[in-house]
This record gives structure tokens, sequence and C-alpha cells, in this order.
């Protein structure tokens, strides 16, 4: 039996649809839908109260739904979806729910819903002044936190995003999986295992020699997050990491759906 309220979160990426579901004591239940912009109010609805029942929740047990979007088609959808089939209006992020960090872009709006909630969620995770959150998803982003202010970051190509791009320019690639197994290099000896050991170690460079260069421009030390469903599986190729959290983004989405805003981070 969940702990309180239940609220329902929602990552609208790109690529996939980040749904969690939380009480009072956390995130307790996540799943990943792809993202589609040609959905219904009724076939998304239908597919968010199914989750919910799987994570033995009564869709009337819902009490609130809060939501990051980069995908404007598709926010409409998923309003009608929660009204409809949770009877809650679901609160946007930072539309209706302020992200509690002082926002140092050149152009603020630019900032994705769901860079700033990650950044967001890295600060309240994290005890150092500096905080460098790393997002596996369409694409690999940078986002830099120091004190309660969010300073930008950069963003790199996607893992899995340019995987498929080689795949579909070049007909006699194969298929591969990707798996860092023991951690090593070792230089393949087939096509596929080339691609998995240039793509696992040039990816793990790529993160390394970043995070190192934005270490020293930052100047002062900084702890490294790692997010993303791509994490966990590079985590033994970057030793930069301190941590490693999945679910960071959703996470940070519970804070905001619990409090609407928090208290600031200190530093």
């Amino acid at each position: 039996m969940p702990n309180g309220p239940v609220s329902l979160l929602v990552d609208a990426g790109n690529t996939n649809l980040k749904i969690g579901v939380a009480d009072a004591d956390g995130l307790f239940a996540s799943y990943v839908l792809p993202t589609d912009k040609t959905a219904t109010p009724d076939s998304l609805g239908l597919s968010l109260s199914s989750l919910a029942t799987h994570a033995g929740i009564a869709p009337t047990a819902v009490a609130s739904a809060t939501v990051s979007s980069v995908v404007p088609p598709v926010d409409p959808i998923l309003a009608q979806a929660c009204e409809r089939y949770f009877n809650a209006s679901p609160r946007f992020v930072p539309r209706d729910v302020p992200v509690p960090l002082e926002n140092r872009y050149a152009r603020p709006h630019e900032v994705g819903a769901d860079r700033l909630v990650t950044a967001f969620a890295g600060r309240m995770a994290a005890e150092t002044p500096v905080v460098i959150v790393v997002d596996f998803g369409t694409a690999t982003t940078f986002d830099c936190v120091k004190g309660n202010a969010f300073l930008g970051g950069l963003i790199c190509p996607g893992l899995f995003s340019s995987l498929r791009a080689l795949s579909l320019d070049t007909a006699k690639l194969p298929h591969i999986a990707l798996d860092a197994g023991h951690g090593g290099l070792s230089i393949g000896q087939s096509t596929a295992e080339c691609l998995s050991q240039g793509f696992l170690h040039g990816f793990a460079a790529m993160v390394e020699g970043v995070g190192r260069l934005l270490i020293k421009h930052l100047g002062e030390p900084a702890t490294i997050l790692a997010t993303g469903g791509f994490a966990a599986k590079l985590a033994p190729l970057c030793p930069s990491f301190s941590k490693v959290r999945p679910d960071l983004l959703l996470e940070g989405l519970f804070l905001l759906s619990r409090h609407g805003s928090v208290p600031a981070a200190d530093g």
C-alpha cells in the first residue's frame, strides 16, 4: 500500500516517456514508453493507467501529476490523458512549478525542462558546491551547477542516436549489444566487436575528458553524477562518476511535486 498521496511523474523526451509513481517515501516504480506524437489522449491514458495498475496503484489513487516536457506536441495529449484517466490536471515544469535554481542561461527560456529538473535533482543529491550532471539521453548533456545557480553546460552526441545514425548510413554494419563487461579495452576482431569497443571506450573517453575540462574551467572540485539509460553500463569505464542515479530526473520531479518548490541547497 502506498504511504500517503500518490504522484504520477512524467518526463516527455524526444525518444521516450519516462514515467514514475511515487508516494510520500519517494519513487517506487518507473517505466519507459516510446514517445509517440501521434498518440491520442485515450491511447496514452490507457497506457498510463495500465502502468499505474502494474505498480499496484488504482488510477483513482493518483492525487497529482507533474510533467517535464521538451516535446510541445505531446503536452496537450498528456494533459487530457491525465485529466480523463486520473482526474488530475498536470502541472508542467517550469511553467506551473518553478525550479528553485538561479538560471544563468543567456536566454533562460531556451533551457529544456528536463535539464533544469535534472540539474536541480543533482544539486539536492550532492554536498559539494559544484555539481556536474552527465545525462545519457538522446543527446549526452553536461549540466553544471555552482551553489544554487544553473550555469549551463554542454550538449554532445548521444550514444544510441549516434549508433543508430551510423547503422542507417552503413548498410553492412551489424546490430550490436553494448556491454562494458570487465571494463578493459580490447582490440575488436570482428565488426561487431570493433563497433562495441569503439562506442563504449570512445564515449567513456569523451565523458572523462569533458569532465576534466569542466572541473578545470570551474576551478574547484566537483561531484559528477551520471544518469540516463546507459549511465550504469558506462560507469565501469568512467571512474570520475561519484554516483549513478538512473532515475535522477524523476527524483527531481518527485521533489518538485511534493513541495512545488523546495528550499535552496546551501553553497
